[in-house]
Order: structure tokens, then C-alpha cells, then sequence
């Protein structure tokens, strides 16, 4: 299938009140992970990129791998780039292939990040791509991109004023939420979601997704958490799965790196399936 407008995934998602989960890959191995998932699952899928990858491989090199991964496979995808305060980086993406971007201008004041944010939105319009916006930071430092500190969360009015003015696809709410593990259970302001999504008509998405509750991830996506982010729960499957491989390989003096990457790859789509399974993805693919 080709390669799916974001709005067209998360607009199912909303009406049908289900969660397109968003991984964020990280390699080949983990986009063909995320993948098999997603053709096993018969599911929908974003797979996000962080400005840091996007600068690790050069964007052209990074959208050909995509390219040819997806090449053959028959669920819908989208990719998008996570978390880009740089606006030449968008339009780098924007103009190279990328489905969606998150413009992450919330460090800015709310009307500089709402102008800059319409431009950003007309830019996308142009090579038909969507976009997702955000005017309070996410808790934590995610791919050098964050803060520890908490951000100010801004009035209802405010947040309703800054979707409508701009015209963005999806936003991205401050309810409590943080990137990486919680040090300890998270109070979520639920009913903001839900508030946002009876004002505006749009899908919302919930960063911060790992070390949430089932019953948390049901709730919010009931709600209207249309695109829900996994990328945490990514590394930390890749890594300790690749540390556990490599443990028993030191133990048997036995050397074979395509094992190892074998053992990543099972370890990462069975994280991936979980999820789309908790989010109700598994069966929507069209």
C-alpha cells in the first residue's frame, strides 16, 4: 500500500476511537520491526523520526531506506518527524518525502509559536503533508530535545485559539505526561483531552506513552488520543535485548552478529504488537 496521509490515518482513528501507535525508529532493523508488527497486526503505523536520526543518516539516505522497506508492505504507513523546533530541518523533510512533522515551537511565546506554526502549516499544504502542534513542552529530554523542568500549561481557550488560528492536524497536550520512565505512577489531566477534542474536532497525541497503565492508554484514547508515542519502550526493547544476546554469547564464546540482530528485531516487534493490540489498532488497516 502506498504510503498514508497522516490526517486520513489519525481522522480514522478519532472516529472509529482507536490509537495509531507511533514508534520511533531508530535504524533499519527497528523500521522493519515496527513493520512486520504492523503486517502481522493488520494495523496502521507511523514510524517517527527524531532530528537526531534524521542528522545521524542525512535525510535523503534515511527516506531511501524507508523507501525500500515499505516498499512491499500492504498496511497503511506514515512517516513523520517528531519533536523539530528547526525549521530548516522541516522543510527538509517536508520537502523530501516526509508524510507529517511535529513543529515543536514551544519554547516560544504562544503567539510567535502560533505564527511561525501557520507557516509551517502552509509549507506542508504545499507537498501534501500534515502537521502536529504543540505550545507546552513534554516533560523530559527526549533525543537532546527537552526539558526536565515542567511547562507552563496554557488555558483551554488558549490551546483551542492556537488549533483553529493555525489550522494543525493534531496536537499534542501537556496532561501530565512525560518523555522517558516515570519515577513514579503519572496524574493525568484526562478531561483536557477530552475537552480539546469536543472544541476543536481533531485528534490529539499522547507523548510520553511508556510506563503508562493499560487503563490509562484506554482511557485517553477513548477520549480522543487518536496517535499515541512509543519510543522509550523502542530503545529500551532494542538495547537490553541486545545486551541479553550478546551476555549469553560472551558465556558461549559464540560470535554471530546476524543472531544477534535477529534476536533485536523478534524482540522489538513483539514490543511493537503489544502495543498496537492495546490500542486497539489491530485489524484496522485498510
Amino acid at each position: 500500500m502506498p504510503v498514508v496521509a497522516m490526517k486520513e490515518m489519525l481522522d480514522r482513528a478519532l472516529a472509529e476511537r482507536y490509537g495509531v501507535a507511533a514508534f520511533n525508529i531508530i535504524n533499519d532493523l527497528s523500521i522493519e520491526a515496527v513493520l512486520a508488527a504492523a503486517v502481522q497486526e493488520r494495523a496502521p503505523v507511523i514510524l517517527q523520526t527524531s532530528v537526531k536520526t534524521v542528522r545521524q543518516y542525512g535525510r535523503p539516505r534515511l527516506f531511501g531506506i524507508f523507501e525500500a522497506l515499505v516498499e512491499d508492505v500492504d498496511v497503511p504507513v506514515t512517516l513523520h518527524l517528531d519533536h523539530c523546533p528547526d525549521r530548516t530541518v522541516i522543510s527538509d523533510c517536508l520537502a523530501g518525502g516526509w508524510n507529517s512533522v511535529l513543529f515543536d515551537a514551544h519554547e516560544l511565546d504562544v503567539a510567535e509559536n502560533r505564527r511561525q506554526t501557520t507557516e509551517v502549516v502552509a509549507e506542508a499544504r504545499r507537498t501534501g503533508a500534515h502537521v502536529e502542534g504543540e505550545i507546552e513542552g513534554i516533560q523530559g529530554v527526549e533525543d537532546d530535545i527537552g526539558s526536565d523542568d515542567a511547562s507552563t500549561v496554557q488555558s483551554l481557550e488558549t490551546a483551542v485559539e492556537f488549533i483553529t488560528t493555525t489550522g494543525v492536524d493534531c496536537f499534542a497536550p501537556a496532561i501530565g505526561n512525560a518523555h522517558g520512565q516515570y519515577k513514579q505512577a503519572p496524574i493525568l489531566n484526562a478531561q483536557r483531552v477530552t475537552d480539546l477534542v469536543e472544541a476543536t474536532g481533531i485528534p490529539m497525541a499522547l507523548h510520553g506513552g511508556t510506563g503508562l497503565s493499560d487503563e490509562q492508554f484506554t482511557d485517553l484514547i477513548a477520549r480522543g488520543c487518536a496517535k499515541v508515542n512509543i519510543s522509550t519502550a523502542l530503545k529500551e526493547t532494542f538495547m537490553k535485548s541486545g545486551l541479553q544476546f550478546l551476555r549469553s554469547s560472551a558465556e558461549n564464546d559464540k560470535w554471530d552478529p546476524p543472531s544477534l540482530f535477529r534476536h533485536q528485531r523478534a524482540a522489538v516487534a513483539d514490543m511493537a504488537a503489544r502495543h498496537i493490540r492495546l490500542f486497539g489498532g489491530s485489524g484496522r488497516a485498510w
